[in-house]
């Protein structure tokens, strides 16, 4: 069997370094958006879910944390979060406060609001966050835009966390928003045939 490790089986650091970076300086959120867009892409030119079993830090630190350092209880996920119902559901729900998100970071941009210095945690709860903003030459809306995305992405990871807890380590990646999405555009391009991708749920 082999063991060796290979380049991207080290991204689980590029995700634990992203949220450090993230507590002490704002503007580093913008460097999340690499995590939206890459797998659309190569679902998109690749038809494939690679990114997911491959090259997902997030599910890699899921997998070391759970699995490795004995965390999770490694239980089976319910059969109602791998339903479809229920990952489209919350896919819809995601983008729905992703675009709510949008929506505050374009108030600012029009001058029709003020800059929030807070992260909003589980589509619920305002952190206060003032430390992580220093001032910068960008219009403010550029802050208020990285504010909001770093919330996705904490609100995100602590879903994640609760998840491996409770069932198997990468549990997350059974209703991940991205992981959903990419498998619609996989269906779509590869004409409705089922892509190979990763459940998850190990």
């Amino acid at each position: 069997m082999n063991t060796k490790k290979r380049w991207y089986d080290y991204l689980w650091i590029f995700s634990l370094i992203y949220l450090t970076l993230g507590f002490f300086n704002i503007l580093f959120a913008w460097i999340g958006l690499l995590c939206f867009f890459i797998p659309l892409i190569i679902a998109a030119f690749g038809g494939s879910k690679i990114y997911c079993g491959r090259y997902c830090g997030r599910g890699q630190l899921f997998q070391l944390i759970g699995g490795r350092f004995g965390l999770s209880r490694k239980k089976d996920v319910p059969r109602w979060m791998k339903s479809r119902v229920f990952r489209y559901a919350f896919l819809i729900f995601f983008f729905a406060m992703f675009f709510m998100m949008l929506w505050a970071t374009y108030l600012v941009f029009d001058g029709a609001g003020s800059l929030s210095h807070t992260v909003r945690l589980l589509w619920t709860f305002d952190v206060p966050w003032h430390w992580a903003y220093h001032g910068t030459f960008f219009h403010p809306w550029v802050a208020q835009f990285a504010f909001g995305f770093y919330g996705v992405m904490l609100t995100s990871t602590i879903l994640g966390i609760v998840t491996m807890v409770v069932f198997k380590p990468r549990s997350w990646c059974v209703y991940c928003p991205m992981g959903t999405m990419t498998q619609l555009i996989c269906k779509a391009r590869n004409h409705g045939s089922v892509p190979h991708g990763f459940s998850g749920n190990r």
